[in-house]
């Protein structure tokens, strides 16, 4: 049992990989500060928004976690996400992921609920 207790964390490559990219460019824009290098700066700042993109890119092609928890199974960190190619409903970063990806992850109404309107 972890320190956590017994639920998913979420690790995934996504996740691994965007927070290493984002701490890479915070500690850089930090040591850029304390050298007053505003080049520096802006390179730490570029970074983070890479981290942001590449963590993106990572979740539209799967190596990401829809939102909420997960089946035990698929906890490891490498397990691949095969609904994210279709997009995931209710999540932002899938429906940003373009109009034919927003409208397979659109949620889709059940024939029992529109019979009781």
């Amino acid at each position: 049992m972890s320190a956590h207790g017994d639920v998913d964390m979420g690790h995934t490559v996504a996740g691994w990989t965007g927070t290493a990219l984002a701490l890479l460019g915070s500690t850089g824009v930090g040591a850029a500060l304390c050298a007053a290098w505003t080049t520096g700066i802006w390179l730490g700042l570029g970074l983070v928004v890479v981290a942001g993109a590449v963590t993106w890119v990572l979740h539209l092609s799967g190596w990401g976690k829809p939102s909420g928890p997960r089946p035990r199974a698929e906890w490891d960190w490498r397990t691949r996400d095969a609904v994210a190619l279709s997009g995931h409903a209710h999540c932002l970063g899938c429906r940003a992921g373009g109009p034919r990806r927003a409208a397979t992850a659109a949620p889709r109404t059940r024939p029992a609920e529109l019979a009781g309107r």
